[in-house]
């Protein structure tokens, strides 16, 4: 087990009480009786919630329907008042909230309450960053909130190759950022955040592997993970399909045509311990669905979580997935990738 690894098990280890115990076996009990079954039986409340804090962005990354701007659903941001429902209905069961969906969640301008609403729960609290809004102040309110997890996307080691897929970004923005955090967890005298480097390899950058290892020593980040890259028209190639297929989501075949190297299982986990919520309260299945065109409920300040996870709606979708998952838009790209923990 890695040093990652320890640190958030011991976390969640400490942290589980009788509920969230009883609640997770529920959820996978339930959840492999119904793969035996083949029809959905759900018990529990979700482990896992992903929140999204607002869909802007100050990037216009390829690929990323935020950056370039194709949402067909409004931008904007995440209600304080909305999240105090939810926590209030979620936080006995939760073991983990990630303030991450689409967009650049240190826009919102109270993102580090929102970190502190669910850490001073006994919630592991993440969030996934650009880092290009993380001053010295930031860095220390970041700390101060008891964040357990900051990932930050660094899809370069040069300015040049960096801005080729993070369009609008600065690499010296990133690593300023990044070293804030450091520096004011030690000044802090703090354990958290984790801090991790997330490289999306792609072909403009993939020859960078090893230069971005060094420069995450260098830095003194906890973690570096390689992700592969989601391309939505991969099947007759695209320039971003790293030519190193253990990188790659995507196989070329003896025809030159690529397909996802996952095989469509029909069940999924996800739908049974986690889901997302919008900014303005959309409930949908999980982090492929971008612009919530699977909505399952919708969640307002007024509550009732629990009835939008116990409905009919949301039983009907874990049927259809472990009826056909192929005929599921959004799960004919799914796939965790490659992710390699150094």
């Amino acid at each position: 087990m890695d040093y990652l690894s320890r640190r958030v098990g011991s976390y969640l280890l400490r942290h589980s009480s009788p509920r969230r115990l009883l609640n997770a076996m529920q959820l996978y009990s339930s959840y492999k009786r119904s793969r035996f079954l083949g029809r959905s039986v759900h018990r529990g409340m979700p482990m896992s919630i992903a929140v999204e804090p607002t869909t802007a962005c100050n990037l216009a990354c390829p690929e990323c329907p935020s950056g370039l701007k194709q949402f067909s659903r409004p931008t904007g941001r995440l209600r304080m008042e909305l999240l105090t429902e939810l926590l209030e209905e979620t936080a006995p069961y939760l073991q983990h909230m990630q303030y991450y969906f689409q967009g650049e969640p240190f826009i919102h301008p109270d993102i580090c309450e929102l970190f502190a609403m669910s850490a001073s729960k006994g919630i592991y609290t993440s969030t996934s960053t650009n880092a290009h809004f993380i001053t010295a102040q930031k860095g220390e309110e970041i700390v101060r909130s008891g964040l357990h997890q900051l990932t930050v996307s660094i899809d370069g080691s040069t300015q040049a190759v960096y801005e080729q897929y993070r369009r609008g970004g600065r690499l010296e923005k990133v690593l300023e950022g990044t070293r804030n955090v450091i520096e004011a967890r030690k000044k802090l005298k703090s354990r958290w955040p984790l801090i991790i480097f997330q490289f999306l390899v792609v072909r403009p950058n993939e020859h960078q592997i090893g230069d971005i290892q060094k420069l995450a020593k260098e830095i003194g980040v906890d973690a570096l993970r390689f992700k592969s890259a989601q391309v939505y028209e991969y099947e007759h190639g695209n320039e971003l399909i790293p030519k190193n297929e253990r990188y790659s989501r995507y196989r070329k075949q003896a025809d030159g045509s690529y397909r996802i190297k996952n095989v469509m299982y029909n069940h999924c986990w996800k739908m049974w311990h986690s889901c997302v919520l919008t900014w303005d309260g959309r409930v949908v299945p999980c982090c492929f669905d971008k612009d919530a065109s699977h909505q399952l409920g919708q969640f307002s300040s007024a509550g009732g979580f629990r009835q939008i996870w116990e409905s009919a709606a949301y039983q009907g979708f874990r049927n259809a997935v472990l009826k056909s998952r192929s005929e599921i838009d959004i799960c004919t790209n799914c796939t965790e990738g490659t992710r390699v923990w150094v």
